[in-house]
């Protein structure tokens, strides 16, 4: 059993963004976190997420994450991911290329999702808060490269 924890924060939403992961598995710990210069909060809470199952070495594992996303949550728990998937209806959602590299990653393992309430006493998730929202602040931020190409796109700039 893994059981992952994951947040995501952005400043201004869209400004500065981070997510933060803690992954728990057979008494050993794992945290991820990054950082990027323009992005959205739902962008980093699903990212959190995909960068978790990313990090896993092995398929078929039974894994619980823990997120504080209603966005990712219900997507998912809800059935609706795999409804814009089965009518190829991506085109018309927000973070398409993400909701893509994460159905290419469940299709893999035994997925659970389990909302939690933010910033409350679940302990990890306050630590996945603290990870994403310093990634958020650092210094030394990476490109959402699908994001920012799609806010040029839409200003006609590409």
């Amino acid at each position: 059993m893994v059981e992952i924890y994951t947040d995501g924060a952005a400043r201004g939403n869209p400004g500065p963004g981070g997510y933060g992961v803690v992954m728990l598995a057979a008494g050993h710990r794992k945290e991820i976190s990054k950082g990027y210069r323009l992005t959205t909060n739902n962008r980093m809470e699903l990212m959190a997420v995909i960068v978790g199952l990313e990090a896993l070495k092995k398929q078929d594992l039974d894994i619980t994450i823990y997120s504080d996303s209603k966005y990712v949550v219900e997507s998912v728990e809800q059935g609706w991911v795999f409804q814009w998937d089965r009518k190829e209806d991506f085109a018309k959602k927000k973070n398409r290329d993400l909701w893509k590299r994460f159905l290419k990653l469940y299709a893999y393992q035994n997925i659970r999702f389990v909302w939690v309430k933010g910033h409350s006493s679940n302990i990890e998730n306050n630590r996945c808060d603290i990870l994403a929202t310093e990634a958020a602040d650092g210094f030394e931020l990476d490109v959402d490269e699908a994001y920012e190409r799609e806010i040029n796109n839409k200003k006609g700039l590409f």
